[in-house]
C-alpha cells in the first residue's frame, strides 16, 4: 500500500451530506477510507450515509454551537483527516453596501465557514493521527472581489490566513485549504431551471475553462491535500481559471 493511500484511514467531512463535501466523502470511500460525515440536519446525514454505504457513518452537528461540535467529536473518536466544507455565506449578500450594512447581522457571515471551522479544529486536533491533516474551504471571491461583497471577500481571505497560521501553530500537523470557483452544487437549485443555464454562462463564459465545475472535480483537490504529505499552509485554487481574468 502506498504511504499516501487513504485505504483504511478515517476521514471526517463536516458539510459532507451534499455538494462538494459529499463528493469528498464519496471519493474517500472509493479509495478505501472509512468516512464519517457531519451536517446540521439528522435527515440529511442519514440520507447521505445510506448513499455512501457500509464504510460510512455520520452524526448531526451544529458548528455554530461549540457544545454540539464537542459532542460530535466525542462520538467520532480518533481519525486521520478532517475536511471542512460546511458553508453559509450569512445574511450579507452581494449588493450590500457599507452605507446600508446591518452591523448586528454582519457577524453571521463568519459564523459557519470561519468560526465553525475554528470550533471544529479546536475539538478535533487532539484526535487526529500524527500523519493526518486538516483541509478547510474558502472561495474564489477571496481573490476576485466584486462590488457589494466586501465582507464575503474578507471572510474568504480570513480562512486563507487562518490556514497559514495554523500550519505553523499546529505543526507538524498539516493544514491546507481548497478554494473553489463556480461549482454545480445544490445551491444552484434555488435559481429556476429555465434561467440557470443562462446565468451560469454569463458567470463563466470569460474563464479559460468556460463552465462551472462539478463537485467530483473539486473533490480531487481535497484528496490530494489529504495524501500530499509534504504540503502544508497551502491554498489550492480550483476555479476553471476564474482568478486569471
Amino acid at each position: 500500500m502506498s504511504p499516501n493511500s487513504l485505504n483504511d484511514q478515517r476521514v471526517v467531512v463536516i458539510g459532507g451530506s451534499s455538494g462538494i463535501g459529499f463528493a469528498v466523502a464519496q471519493r474517500s470511500r472509493d479509495e478505501g477510507a472509512q468516512v464519517v460525515i457531519g451536517s446540521s440536519g439528522h435527515a440529511n446525514v442519514d440520507a447521505a450515509v445510506k448513499k455512501l454505504g457500509e464504510r460510512a457513518s455520520g452524526f448531526a452537528v451544529d458548528v455554530r454551537d461549540e457544545t454540539s461540535v464537542k459532542s460530535f467529536f466525542d462520538e467520532v473518536g480518533s481519525f486521520d483527516h478532517l475536511v471542512f466544507t460546511a458553508g453559509d455565506w450569512g445574511a450579507v449578500r452581494a449588493g450590500s453596501t457599507m452605507a446600508d450594512l446591518d452591523l448586528a447581522a454582519a457577524g453571521a457571515i463568519l459564523s459557519v465557514r470561519f468560526w465553525g471551522a475554528v470550533a471544529a479544529i479546536k475539538h478535533a486536533q487532539g484526535r487526529i493521527s500524527d500523519s493526518g491533516s486538516i483541509t478547510l474551504t474558502n472561495g474564489a471571491i477571496a481573490h476576485r472581489p466584486r462590488k457589494g461583497a466586501a465582507l464575503s471577500t474578507a471572510m474568504a481571505g480570513a480562512i486563507e490566513h487562518l490556514v497559514r497560521a495554523l500550519a505553523v501553530d499546529l505543526a507538524p500537523m498539516r493544514v491546507n485549504a481548497v478554494c473553489p470557483g463556480f461549482v454545480l452544487t445544490e445551491v444552484w437549485n434555488s435559481i429556476p431551471e429555465d434561467q440557470r443555464e443562462k446565468r451560469l454562462l454569463q458567470m463563466t463564459q470569460r474563464q479559460p475553462l468556460p463552465r462551472a465545475g462539478s463537485p467530483a472535480e473539486v473533490a480531487e483537490a481535497y484528496l490530494y491535500l489529504m495524501r500530499g504529505t509534504f504540503s502544508t499552509g497551502q491554498v489550492l485554487i480550483v476555479d476553471g481559471g476564474m482568478t486569471l481574468i
